[in-house]
């Protein structure tokens, strides 16, 4: 109490703060004198010079909205700008050229985004809604979950299920580099994990595309994340210092000579200590470095590097096993180690109609893990996984983007070398027998491909209307070669009703690749799913909504989707679609498959989102949708991630002297489930499995009890002279409520403490080995852990 009563004494002497930046054109970076920029719902404001440059002094810390106008060009909001005394804000507007009159564009401009290319399917979230999100600690992945169409796996984990597809059919982007994995831990073949990779500090804004991709943005079946990234500051060298329940971090600022800037930052965890205390069978590890350098050459060009790595590590926390569900966890995870790096340079030249973005990256996975039956490591026999993998991919893309009156053209090329290699060693059951895997192999080819698109606006900008088409393309076979196979056409239509009303709709057909793990898997070193005609996974999408954009930052929107799948790899040992696996450690697709299925996944979204207006905030979401795939007898099926009912509903408040309170709830009808096969209980596979095996044959035909969640943050901010102060209480899940779900474990006797002791207990022991099973039973896995979070930032 006597630390608070000093620090908000201190904040007395907290001085104002300062915004400036530039507005200059969207297409040729040339600067807009005498744009006006006001802060919204003050006094506040300032014109723009020759250069297109303005500052604004005496500005109060807070949270504002600032929007830039000028006759001719279409206004520009961003939203939820945090202002504080210890650093300018930076903002750079980027309006575009409109042939309506001011007033009417006025009237229009709004604290959300929607693109001529996007009119629908497309969120943007800004740094303030992140930090700010109840239970997401920071995480991107997780304040996704806030929106509409976004379904929620186990709660330490984030995979991103969109529209009921499955996790692997998300791409993302850090300042136009792409980024194949945001998470540690992350799964191969797949994505999402238990914790954000990106460090929220560099973020200005995050695009969110759940349908209505750009011809630009390729190789993905549901989303696109698009991170824009903030430069760092230009005045002078600052710090951040993060320290919460899970990790510190130290994020580093400031000039590099008149035209250059940094940010860089790094991170390491203890969350394994949380964990352990937790009682927590598995104990992660994870450090991440970031960096973005930026120079501003001139005028006309720009060149920035970005980076981003990581460092994983998990252990199994063996003491952690004194109850049933403990053992059941410390059975079936193996030894994990990860690292991985994105490195993208990036060149941008300025003209008078447009511009040019030249893209060079390079990135790498390195994955391994290791399993012992019973985590026995002194007996060499007992191991029963041993993988290791690397992927590389070296990128390259080049492309221009036109603006001439009410047209915008945007086309490019991109071309990527592919390496991959494993060295795989897997004890598994097939048709309930264990069976050994055990192979080297890599592989190596080449992607290519084209885009173009182009937008016109109507009658005022009235009426919108988008059209692109895309190519890829590769050298790993003769099915995928041709990129006439891969035409990709979209079109979309956004067509105002009235200025605060408008209908919107897409229609596209969208190609991704398979997983590496799925192309490079060889026996007799032979390339297995070559051989059996691996194809592009292809997608068509439908979407068409309403959207009402109010006068007090609040959008009311409608939207139903269709997606149509054709050619989802169905893996062989198990007869099981790809489509329904992902969201687990581990690796995916690593075993034969053949492109055999379709899928549909359908459904309609309510959402209602309220920016900071009056103090207040929040979020109303509702989806009903429908995930199906076929199953081996081409018979369309409930997939893995079809989660019916959907509700989201978060609010959350500012309050004087710097408070802040959110609130979040989520429901979610139960995902289904396959039921256990009888051959669980077999001596030989429970001793390579560590759990009941799935009955494939009965796939998904039960389904997991609904879940609902709630998560509250608190914030309180200090401003002082030289340095700020942010404390914060995230505690996730804070009821402690679990997903109902049913475990078949080991039935061993318990003591007076309900501790497992003794060993398992074979039910035929005079039976031959190969029929020999373990008495089994069945349990409730339905463990709720509340799981808080207690942090500082402090900026200097």
């Amino acid at each position: 109490m006597f630390a608070l009563s000093f620090a908000s004494g201190m904040a007395l002497f907290a001085q104002s703060g300062i915004i400036k930046g530039y507005v200059r054109d969207a297409s040729s970076n040339s600067p807009i004198d005498f744009a006006t920029v006001q802060i919204m719902n003050t006094t506040f404001g300032a014109n723009t010079d020759e250069n297109g440059y303005f500052e604004i002094k005496g500005v109060k810390p807070g949270t504002y909205d600032i929007k830039a106008s000028i006759l001719g060009y279409e206004p520009k909001v961003i939203s939820e700008i945090l202002i504080s005394n210890v650093r300018p804000s930076d903002l750079d507007f980027t309006p575009s050229v409109t042939s309506s009159n001011l007033k009417e564009v006025e009237i229009k401009a709004a604290s959300f985004t929607r693109t001529e290319e996007s009119p629908v399917s497309l969120r943007t979230i800004g740094a303030t809604e992140i930090q700010r999100n109840p239970g997401s600690n920071r995480d991107i992945s997780k304040v996704l979950q806030s929106l509409p169409g976004v379904t929620s796996t186990a709660s330490f984990r984030n995979d991103l299920i969109i529209r009921g597809g499955a996790p692997n059919e998300n791409r993302f982007y850090l300042d136009d580099v792409e980024v194949p994995n945001i998470n540690h831990f992350a799964t191969q073949g797949s994505s999402g994990g238990p914790v954000g990779l990106i460090n929220v500090t560099f973020i200005r804004e995050v695009d969110f595309y759940s349908g209505a991709f750009p011809a630009n943005r390729g190789n993905s079946l549901s989303s696109v994340l698009n991170f824009k990234q903030k430069d760092g500051r230009d005045d002078r060298l600052g710090f951040t210092f993060t320290a919460g329940a899970s990790d510190a971090g130290i994020t580093a600022e400031g000039p590099i000579g008149k035209k250059t800037t940094f940010i860089a930052s790094a991170r390491r965890s203890y969350l394994q200590f949380l964990f352990k205390a937790l009682e927590l069978p598995f104990l992660p590890t994870y450090n991440d470095f970031q960096v973005k350098i930026r120079t501003k050459i001139d005028k006309k060009n720009e060149i920035y590097f970005t980076g981003l790595g990581a460092v994983d590590q998990f252990s199994l926390n063996k003491e952690a096993n004194k109850t049933e569900q403990q053992q059941f966890i410390l059975n079936r995870l193996p030894v994990s180690t990860q690292w991985n790096y994105t490195n993208g340079l990036v060149y941008k030249h300025y003209d008078d109609k447009g511009f040019w973005t030249f893209v060079l990256s390079r990135n790498m996975l390195n994955n391994e893990a290791v399993k012992y039956k019973d985590n026995d490591e002194s007996n060499p026999n007992n191991k029963i996984l041993d993988y290791k993998s690397q992927e590389i991919e070296n990128k390259f893309r080049a492309e221009r983007t036109l603006r001439f009156g009410d047209n915008k053209l945007t086309f490019g090329v991109l071309y990527e070398l592919v390496k991959y290699n494993t060295n795989t060693f897997n004890v598994i059951p097939i048709s309930g027998v264990p069976t050994t895997i055990n192979y080297q192999g890599d592989l190596s080819f080449n992607k290519y491909g084209a885009f173009v698109q182009y937008s016109r606006k109507f009658y005022s900008d009235k009426l919108s209307l988008s059209g692109g088409l895309r190519t890829d393309a590769n050298s790993y076979s003769a099915q995928m070669s041709n990129p006439l196979e891969q035409l990709s056409p979209r079109a979309s239509l956004s067509y105002l009703i009235t200025p605060a009303i408008a209908f919107n709709a897409n229609a596209g057909s969208y190609y991704q690749l398979p997983a590496y793990t799925l192309m490079g898997y060889r026996v007799n070193n032979e390339l297995v799913n070559k051989a059996n005609g691996l194809k592009y996974i292809s997608n068509r999408h439908f979407v068409a909504g309403f959207e009402y954009n109010t006068q007090s930052n609040s959008r009311i929107s409608i939207e139903g989707f269709y997606k149509f799948y054709q050619n989802y790899p169905m893996l062989l040992r198990d007869s099981l679609v790809l489509a329904n696996i992902g969201g687990d450690f581990g690796v995916v697709g690593n075993e034969p498959a053949v492109p055999f299925a379709d899928g549909r996944t359908y459904g309609i979204e309510l959402l209602f989102q309220q920016k900071l207006y009056r103090g207040w905030f929040g979020i109303v979401a509702y989806t009903l949708g429908w995930s199906e795939f076929q199953d081996k007898n081409k018979v369309y099926i409930p997939s893995a991630w079809d989660a019916r009912h959907i509700v989201n509903l978060t609010l959350g408040k500012k309050f004087s002297k710097n408070w802040e309170v959110g609130i979040n709830w989520r429901f979610q009808t139960g995902l289904p489930r396959t039921p256990d096969a009888e051959n669980s209980s077999l001596k030989q596979i429970w001793d390579l499995t560590g759990s009941a095996i799935p009955d494939y044959n009965r796939l998904n035909a039960n389904r997991l009890g609904a879940f609902n969640q709630i998560d509250l943050r608190v914030d309180k901010r200090w401003y002082f002279k030289k340095w700020n102060l942010n404390a914060y209480l995230d505690i996730e899940n804070l009821a402690a409520t679990a997903i109902a779900n049913q475990v078949t474990i080991l039935d061993r006797p318990l003591d007076e403490n309900e501790t497992p002791v003794g060993g398992p207990v074979i039910s035929n022991p005079d039976a031959p080995i190969e029929q020999q099973r373990y008495q089994t039973k069945r349990i409730s896995d339905a463990i709720g852990t509340r799981i808080p979070s207690v942090g500082l930032l402090i900026e200097i």
